[in-house]
């Protein structure tokens, strides 16, 4: 499992050290670092899955398109060099990358492995020793086969893309591939620990299953189009009704869909980087999600999750005092904007085991208390 992240230089980070546990929530003021985090994790995976043997990073590809080398460089205290390091388990990497400001990607000027530095190397696979051991190479399996769900997920459509089964094993950061995904691996099973013990295991009802705890009475349906590349998702909300196209029942449905998807299709050790879980979400919704990935974390797979909802928190909360989740097996990371008056950027409240929260920062999830302050001030 990853650890920590360290991050120097880049974009509105001088040093940042983040430490990560199998549940880490990301929250703070719009601009202020959370995505980064996020990016920084993309940029590996994306080149460790596009450009296997490649020595460079890649800022532009399917998966993230970030520009050119100025776009990514802290823009006060760098100039045309940053480092992205991890500690997984017990070993630590970072990665020194180098490039001009035009260029859309960077050299890999030198790496660190376990204390071991090789400058300027010649020969990389998946950014790392071809020579590696079996540790290292799980780190690349884990990056490479990640997922990364933006905040900026598909709508409904008519029909879906099908992908090559060989090929659909990402839901893609629109979550453009759900849907194929489900189609192909429709028998599979799910991890023990989330089979909800009522249907069957396998993910198609699994998948159904969740998707009746956020919207009671939902029904999928999924068929591939004849003689197309193509696959329908057929959803119904009532035993009273036939089965509606996607448009027709309302846009948080295929919001949470490519969540449901990627996390019941993930394996024990696999990484989930989710952007805002409760977009379209009701607060109810927003809660259960953060139940729902707290008992994903739980299973073995690390989810890194950036939100704005403090029903998703206090959802993650919950789990906690309920148990079914370990206190210490989540961080949550509260982002301020860089200024020279904060001592720093980004601030670490804790959780004990009834789910409380030992401190509230300025910012940090208080609007409700601040709105409810003005409102009981009236009249006086």
């Amino acid at each position: 499992m990853l650890t920590r992240l360290d991050l120097r230089q880049f974009k509105c980070f001088d040093l940042l050290r983040l430490p990560l546990a199998p549940l880490t929530l990301l929250s703070g003021a719009n601009a202020s670092g959370k995505s980064s985090v996020l990016q920084a994790l993309v940029l590996l995976h994306q080149t460790m899955r596009e450009h296997e043997w490649s020595r460079r990073l890649m800022l532009n590809g399917e998966t993230i398109r970030l520009g050119t080398v100025v776009d990514l460089v802290d823009k006060v205290h760098g100039r045309r060099t940053f480092e992205i390091g991890l500690i997984d388990g017990e070993l630590s990497y970072r990665w020194t990358f180098t490039g001009e400001r035009s260029e859309l990607s960077m050299a890999v000027d030198s790496i660190l492995v376990d204390g071991a530095t090789i400058e300027d190397p010649e020969r990389l696979r998946y950014l790392l020793p071809p020579e590696a051991d079996g540790e290292t190479l799980s780190l690349a399996k884990r990056l490479r086969g990640a997922t990364y769900i933006t905040a900026e997920r598909m709508g409904p459509r008519e029909v879906y893309p099908l992908r090559d089964r060989q090929n659909a094993t990402v839901i893609g950061p629109r979550g453009e591939h759900a849907v194929s995904l489900l189609h192909w691996g429709r028998d599979e099973h799910v991890l023990n620990n989330l089979v909800l013990p009522e249907v069957a295991p396998t993910r198609l009802r699994q998948v159904e299953a969740r998707m009746d705890k956020f919207f009671p009475g939902c029904v999928l349906a999924v068929q591939q189009v004849p003689q197309a590349n193509a696959v329908t998702l057929g959803l119904r909300t009532s035993d009273d009704t036939d089965f509606h196209r996607p448009i027709h029942v309302g846009f948080g449905i295929t919001q949470v869909f490519p969540i449901v998807v990627a996390a019941l299709s993930a394996a024990r050790g696999d990484i989930l980087l989710i952007e805002n879980p409760e977009v379209h979400l009701h607060p109810a919704g927003q809660a259960l999600m953060g139940q729902f990935l707290a008992d994903v974390a739980k299973t073995g797979v690390q989810v890194i999750l950036e939100t704005h909802s403090d029903h998703v928190l206090n959802g993650i909360r919950w789990s906690v005092k309920a148990g079914r989740l370990a206190a210490e097996q989540v961080a949550i990371h509260f982002f301020r904007p860089r200024s020279a008056a904060e001592e720093t950027q980004v601030f670490s409240p804790v959780l004990d085991d009834s789910g409380n929260v030992d401190t509230w920062p300025e910012g940090f999830f208080d609007q409700f208390d601040k709105d409810m302050s003005y409102f009981a001030g009236w009249g006086e």
